[in-house]
């Protein structure tokens, strides 16, 4: 029996699907993580064989004890992971430090966690990206914005969505971001891409070749909705555009992807941009090496009626898969923001669509300020459908 450690098993809440689809393929599923087992929901208890409770999940050496235990009670490990962006590196250095090679170790982290590292792979792929510009100097940052024009976008190198990213369109505003940047922290300075992000979502097996793929569209950036406490909206696509299938397969290869559930963004151009390409092209934003957050995978289930927990459990498990993808249609996500008026309220709003709500509820407060408080899920046949559904869902007083 294979031995599988998961890392935060019950966040985000949805994770425990993946612990289902893994105990029903025989392997034995164990967890690592900072909640009492006793507040754990029983989902998560059941599709477990064990659970280690630690003090904090950001204690290292805490971690590092509860695997070190694990492989004792259980003897050696075969795969370790958390499908969480927030714990990649730590994920990585527990693989190196115990020998599971099932995943990306230390080394790899660079160029699939900075922002700057993930360029020269991406123009190995053939895949245009912003000119930037390391955060250096006022002097410096000052002639970059000169050279590219305003706007600008900088963030941390390594950061994880859309935390303490600025868009600067003024050399004021360059002055006030060296005011309030993270002293210790490095950023990396982006022309501004005038694009509608776009992103191919896959589950790549040992060999590199996809065994499911789509994908979804974002209107409004991360940056936005998080920055201007805008209301959240994104769709999974009925079909995968042929160009993204191609951008998205060409930066498996270039990354070195195998034997993981991936989230590639990419920019569309909605203009022509000098260096980049013309209206409609792709231009690469960022890889992002776990799946895509909050409840996307359902969305994607709903989507083309399949079940991608059970497909990326088929691939560790047995790196093939037999689960069928059926219907496809559009599945759209909204995320309404507390304290708005919005012409349409809840009981409106779900009366209207109950044949088309497949899930909703509240977010947790960790993913609020990306995705909003009150969340809809809705599937549609047609994009003219859902695009009605989202204007009632969003249209304030």
């Amino acid at each position: 029996m294979k031995n599988f450690i998961f890392i935060s098993p019950n966040f985000p809440t949805n994770y425990w699907m993946f612990c289902r689809e893994l105990k029903k393929n025989g392997l034995n599923v164990l967890g690592i993580g900072d909640q009492p087992y006793d507040e754990l929901d029983a989902n998560v208890r059941e599709n477990l064989n064990e659970y280690y409770k630690v003090s904090t999940l950001e204690n290292y050496d805490e971690v590092y004890r509860a695997v070190a235990f694990l492989i004792f009670k259980y003897g050696r490990i075969d795969w370790l992971e958390s499908n969480n962006e927030y714990w990649l590196e730590r994920d990585a250095k527990l693989r190196t430090e115990f020998h599971i090679t099932s995943g990306f170790q230390e080394g790899d982290i660079p160029r699939i966690k900075f922002k700057s590292k993930m360029k020269e792979c991406y123009k190995k792929a053939g895949i245009p990206t912003a000119r930037f510009h390391m955060v250096d100097t006022l002097e410096n940052s000052l002639a970059f914005a000169k050279e590219v024009g305003y706007p600008v976008v900088a963030k941390p190198d390594n950061g994880v969505g859309a935390s303490h990213t600025f868009k600067i369109t003024s050399d004021e505003e360059m002055k006030a971001f060296f005011e309030e940047k993270w002293p210790d922290t490095v950023y990396i300075m982006e022309e501004f891409i005038f694009g509608e992000v776009n992103s191919y979502d896959a589950i790549i097996d040992s060999h590199g070749k996809p065994m499911f793929e789509t994908g979804n569209i974002s209107p409004v950036s991360i940056m936005d909705i998080v920055n201007e406490q805008k209301s959240c909206m994104f769709y999974i696509l009925k079909k995968l555009p042929a160009d993204t299938r191609r951008a998205g397969r060409a930066t498996v290869r270039a990354f070195g992807v195998k034997s993981r559930f991936v989230h590639f963004e990419f920019f569309r151009l909605q203009k022509d941009q000098e260096g980049l390409g013309k209206a409609g092209d792709l231009v690469a934003l960022e890889v992002n090496m776990r799946p895509s957050g909050g409840f996307t995978p359902d969305m994607i289930n709903f989507a083309h009626s399949t079940d991608v927990y059970k497909i990326w459990a088929d691939m560790i498990a047995f790196d093939e898969t037999t689960m069928p993808v059926g219907i496809d249609a559009f599945c759209v996500f909204v995320g309404r923001r507390d304290g708005r008026e919005y012409k349409m309220d809840d009981a409106a709003l779900s009366g209207k669509y109950a044949k088309q709500i497949c899930m909703a509820g509240r977010m947790p407060d960790a993913l609020s300020g990306a995705m909003g408080n009150q969340m809809y899920m809705a599937v549609f046949s047609t994009e003219k459908q859902m695009n009605s559904f989202c204007k009632d869902a969003l249209t304030c007083e």
